[in-house]
């Protein structure tokens, strides 16, 4: 393994690592499959996060608002 590739792969590892951990206990909070979540934080980055906004956080939120 060259030294580019150790380099890029020590940068990135971390990064998709603490996605992978917010997004694991952000979706156990609001009960919405921590485990896929936590698997997919570790596939790339940011997509997964992007994704969660839109199908696990936007709709917690609108349900929040819907019971107050």
């Amino acid at each position: 393994m060259d030294t580019e590739k150790l380099i890029t792969l020590l940068l990135v590892s971390p990064i998709l690592l603490i996605q992978s951990i917010l997004l694991f206990i952000d979706a156990k909070k609001k009960g919405a499959y921590s485990w896929v979540w936590g698997i997919l934080g570790l596939l790339q980055f940011p997509f997964p996060t992007i994704f969660y906004y839109f199908f696990v956080v936007r709709p917690f939120r609108k349900k929040q608002m819907e019971e107050e």
